[in-house]
């Protein structure tokens, strides 16, 4: 069904940029964290390729594609030594890599949830792929850098949430049998739009009822 939606050349393309974003996100992390060079190259590496490697293991896409296009493996690297020499200029186009990221987000959600779909899946279980596809990467970038994962904050803008829209958005496609490239792209530009939407106005994810104040009696209390 991918091979509908885009040519091969295009969707490889999109791909790539895409992993070389993520892969930036996870090497300006590894810098912050003081990491050495190594350490710059597994945090791109697991950030760019591990939400997709997750997909794959899970339908059975074996061995991965991250493994079987070269391109793929080294782009990451690519971005790492970017970042490793650069990472103060790098730091000050972080609006422009992020707006990249969020296209990156909204690419990965819906193509893994087409790819999973493709292997078999269920529609509820394709969207849940193709929101592990998008996020995945970003999860296990901030484990191994052993901070809580940013889409679990609440002190964080959007993130998970759009990609979840944009994988619903395709699933219903798919169940109503209109899925095509026109389809496709406004399910990828909803969840890029919205996570835009949501770092320019700050969007979070509500707390647990009444957990603010419970936080601030915490806080009092503590003193």
């Amino acid at each position: 069904m991918l091979n509908e939606l885009f040519t091969p050349s295009v969707q490889h393309a999109l791909d790539i940029v895409g992993i070389f974003v993520f892969a930036i996100s996870g090497a300006l992390l590894a810098v912050r964290k003081n990491f050495d060079v190594f350490g710059i190259a597994v945090l791109a590496e697991v950030t760019a390729l591990g939400g997709g490697l997750f997909r794959d293991l899970i339908i059975g896409a074996v061995p991965p594609a991250a493994f079987t296009d070269l391109g793929y493996f080294l782009t990451p690297l690519l971005a790492a030594g970017l970042v490793f020499f650069l990472h103060p200029h790098v730091e000050r186009i972080q609006v422009a890599v992020n707006v990249f990221d969020a296209a990156g987000l909204g690419l990965f959600c819906v193509t893994g949830t087409v790819k999973a779909y493709d292997y078999g899946l269920g529609l509820t279980a394709s969207a849940a792929l193709g929101l592990a596809t998008a996020v995945g990467g970003g999860v296990l970038r901030d484990v191994l850098a052993n901070e809580t994962p940013s889409l679990l904050r609440w002190d964080r803008d959007l993130y998970a949430v759009p990609a979840m829209v944009g994988a619903t958005m395709i699933v219903l496609c798919i169940r109503f049998g209109t899925i095509n490239a026109f389809t496709s792209g406004t399910a990828v530009i909803a969840a890029f739009v919205l996570r835009l939407l949501a770092m320019r106005f700050h969007w979070r994810a509500p707390r647990a009822y009444k957990r603010s104040s419970a936080a601030a009696e915490e806080g009092s209390a503590a003193t």
